[in-house]
Parts: structure tokens; C-alpha cells; sequence
């Protein structure tokens, strides 16, 4: 039985943090005492301003609901680490968050035990993000938090998507997964009008609204969202082709390329292809400089004029 109030307390904070919600019991057996003193500890939290909400069903329970202002946060070890890292990563990656994204970290940073914040400097020092020319679309940092609440909730929404062609459509999907790749990040959804799944990239997502309808969760195909979202991006048609013949084989090549693994294929003994075409040229070059090996190149004229430019101003640069 944990008799230390303070230490009792931080214990039950942490609990409701970790998961949406706990019955009376689940936490009682957890914190090792009586389903009434985890009543009157909940008393306590919301005496301190932490929005702690009673639910209903059966034996009732509980869960940390938003409030009018943010409670302080119970992270361990690895957690803190973690979001260290990934504010330092969102403030080049996400629009309108460089800001907010740094001052976060310089919050976090200045309450690290000292072991941490040694071990979140080293990080930092020693890493740093190649921005390639024209760096693409970014993603809005609102709309990616309220997807991802809607993914968790499993809440439909509705909002206007602009596709590669065509005028901007409405849309109605209940949103499952959301997937990051390199610089880009797509919503997995089951569309309404279309009885189907469909894969929708966020920086061409405007007007999003809940609609407070719940859904029940399908299962993706295959059992992995990643896995589905890439062999479709990989067979996605795109404006710029380009599909190098590298001189290596193809596990070689997949352990340090950017391309898709879908579109890195065998081609014969030591030799494998691998498809680098995209939407963006910048992305098409990255991709391909990333290869490590000789290769040759089929590709569109726009992929060979962009690339002889590149190379003309590398030859500039080094005189």
C-alpha cells in the first residue's frame, strides 16, 4: 500500500496521463489501496485544478479531461527525452511552429534532471536537418493535432481536399491512422462516399471540422497502416518519373536510401532498380543522391534539365 500521500498522488496524476480511462478498482489496485481513498485522492486532484472527470457505465471510472488551462505533466526518463527530440524536430517540420516548438523545449529543458538535459544537449549538438532547395509543402501543425485527436477518438470529420487534379471536393471520413514520410504526413481514412479507404495528404487539407459522430475502428488491410500507406504512395501516379539501375543489390541499397522500400526491386545478380519518382524534383534529387552507388537513369526531361542545373551550380560553388 503506498502511504506516502505526495509520492500516492504523482503516482495516480501519472496513471490518468498514461491512459484515457481507469475504473475506481483499476486504480486501487495499482496505487495498492481501498477504491475509496482513490475517491478522495480524485477530490484532492481537482481541489489542485487537475480536470478530473467521473464517467458512467459500468462501476463508473475516470479520466483527465481537458481544462481551462494546461495542468503541469508527469513524464519519465525516456518520455522527457523523447519530447525533447521531437519539439527539436517539429520546429523545422511543421508550419507556424518553429516558434511555439522552441520556446516549448526551452521550458522542458530548463526542469530536466541534469543527467537528461546532458544527454538532450548531445543530441542536439550533434545533430542537425538538411533543407533542400524548395523544401515542398508543409503541414499545419492545427490540422495535424485535431486529426490526431480524431484518430483517437475515433470521431468522423469533414473538410475539403484539393487532389492532384482538379478542384478542392468536400469530404466526410473516419480517420484511423496518420502517417509521417520524411517531410510529408497523410491521413489513412475510410471515405464515406466511396466505401473505401483512402489516403489523403495533410498539407492539401483545409477546412477541417469534427462532427462529434463516433465510428468504430475497421481494420486496415494487410494489419499494417505504414505498410498499406506506402505500397499506395509507391503506385501512385506522379509528375516527375525517374527510375535509377543501381549497380548494388537491392538490400544494400534499402538499408540507406530515402526511397520507399515498395519501389527498390531486384534486378539481377549484385544490381536492383529503384523507383525515385515524385511530385517534387527537389525530392526526386535527394532521393537519388542518397543511393550511394553508381547508377544509370531513366527519366522525364524535366528530372535531367533540373539535375544538369543542380550539377551546374555544385560545379560553380567548388570553382
Amino acid at each position: 500500500m503506498t502511504t506516502d500521500l505526495p509520492a500516492r498522488m504523482l503516482r495516480l496524476l501519472s496513471l490518468l496521463q498514461t491512459r484515457r480511462e481507469w475504473s475506481g478498482a483499476e486504480l486501487a489496485e495499482r496505487l495498492g489501496v481501498t477504491t475509496r481513498t482513490v475517491r478522495r485522492d480524485i477530490d484532492r486532484l481537482r481541489e489542485l485544478e487537475y480536470p478530473v472527470e467521473g464517467t458512467t457505465g459500468h462501476a463508473g471510472g475516470y479520466r483527465l479531461a481537458a481544462g481551462a488551462a494546461m495542468p503541469p505533466l508527469l513524464l519519465d526518463d525516456e518520455e522527457a527525452t523523447a519530447t525533447a527530440v521531437a519539439l527539436r524536430t517539429a520546429a523545422g517540420q511543421l508550419a507556424g511552429m518553429e516558434e511555439t516548438a522552441l520556446r516549448a523545449l526551452a521550458k522542458l529543458e530548463q526542469v530536466l534532471p541534469a543527467r537528461l538535459r546532458s544527454q538532450v544537449a548531445a543530441l542536439q549538438e550533434s545533430t542537425e536537418t538538411i533543407e533542400w532547395e524548395g523544401r515542398g509543402p508543409r503541414t499545419d501543425s492545427q490540422v495535424l493535432a485535431a486529426l490526431a485527436v480524431a484518430c483517437r477518438d475515433c470521431e468522423t470529420v469533414t473538410f475539403s481536399y484539393t487532389g492532384r487534379t482538379g478542384p478542392a471536393a468536400d469530404r466526410r471520413a473516419d480517420p484511423h491512422h496518420l502517417i509521417a514520410s520524411g517531410s510529408l504526413w497523410y491521413l489513412l481514412a475510410h471515405d464515406h462516399d466511396r466505401g473505401d479507404w483512402r489516403i489523403y495528404r495533410l498539407d492539401r487539407i483545409t477546412g477541417l471540422m469534427p462532427t462529434r459522430a463516433r465510428f468504430t475502428a475497421r481494420p486496415v488491410p494487410g494489419g499494417n497502416p505504414a505498410a498499406y500507406v506506402a505500397s499506395k504512395i509507391a503506385s501512385a501516379p506522379v509528375r516527375h518519373r525517374a527510375v535509377a539501375t543501381v549497380r548494388e543489390p537491392a538490400e544494400a541499397v534499402r538499408r540507406r536510401t530515402f526511397a520507399l522500400a515498395t519501389r527498390i526491386q531486384d534486378a539481377g545478380p549484385g544490381t536492383c532498380t529503384v523507383d525515385c519518382s515524385d511530385d517534387h524534383l527537389p525530392r526526386v534529387v535527394q532521393t537519388l543522391a542518397s543511393l550511394g552507388a553508381d547508377y544509370t537513369l531513366d527519366a522525364d526531361d524535366s528530372v535531367r534539365a533540373y539535375l544538369r542545373a543542380a550539377a551546374l551550380r555544385a560545379l560553380h560553388a567548388t570553382g
